[in-house]
């Protein structure tokens, strides 16, 4: 158990960067799943996160199944929602939306989730999320009826994360939100990094290599990449293995 925690956690000892691909299950059909993913083993890709706001009931599900067929990449579900829990997966991140003040989203909906995860073999891994303003109204705002922290408030979005930390969870997500019109400040990346002691993860906005490792190193652990991919795969051309 725990094992794709501990993976992080050994990568970031050792300094190994890591990259997952955010899959929506309302923009991917199960149609097309085996030749997107196709690219996926192909790049440098080491996780896959599937999950968005807004998902239809047993779609997560459906996806979860027919990517498995066709990668060993583990699955983590990056839910909107508890309807989007599936037992297909490998993981899930718990998040708590730390940038918020809705209680629902920092401790209702995880009980809501409870039945569905006290007897499942999915890996449970408590996160703390932390939208950052980016510029436009995210999906994210919508349905969390949320505010994120503005992106010159480095000092709120520094202890925000700092005090997930404290809370005891085991990754922090710093996110710019789907579709964001540009990607998380270095700045701000940096100065988190240099207060946390756990995992960064970094996402939204991130559309080409030269962005990916400015990120990368500014401080985050794990990168992660939706838009980018599904608006262009010939992103993945940038991301291949480097063969042997």
């Amino acid at each position: 158990m725990n094992t794709i925690f501990l993976n992080i956690i050994n990568s970031k000892a050792k300094d190994e960067k890591l990259l997952a691909v955010l899959i929506d299950p309302d923009k991917m059909s199960p149609t097309n799943v085996s030749c997107f993913i196709a690219k996926v083993n192909q790049s440098v890709a080491t996780h896959i996160f599937v999950g968005g706001s807004e998902v239809r009931e047993n779609a997560t599900e459906v996806l979860v199944i027919e990517i498995k067929k066709h990668t060993n990449l583990p699955v983590v579900i990056f839910p909107g929602d508890v309807t989007q829990i599936t037992q297909k997966a490998d993981a899930i991140l718990f998040l708590s939306l730390l940038s918020g003040r809705n209680p629902d989203y920092l401790i209702g909906k995880h009980v809501e989730a409870v039945s569905k995860l006290k007897n499942s073999n999915l890996e449970v891994i408590p996160t703390g999320y932390i939208l950052i303003q980016n510029g436009k109204k995210t999906s994210v705002q919508r349905v969390s009826k949320t505010e994120p922290i503005k992106r010159e408030d480095i000092t709120q979005i520094v202890h925000t994360a700092k005090a997930g930390e404290l809370l005891g969870k085991k990754l922090i997500y710093l996110e710019a939100g789907s579709g964001a019109t540009h990607a998380i400040d270095t700045n701000i990346i940096e100065k988190v990094a240099e207060q946390i002691n756990i995992p960064l993860i970094v996402g939204g906005g991130i559309r080409n290599k030269a962005t990916m490792n400015a990120i990368y190193k500014a401080g985050a652990d794990l990168i992660v990449i939706g838009n980018a991919f599904e608006e262009d795969e010939t992103f993945f051309n940038e991301l291949k293995k480097k063969s042997d």
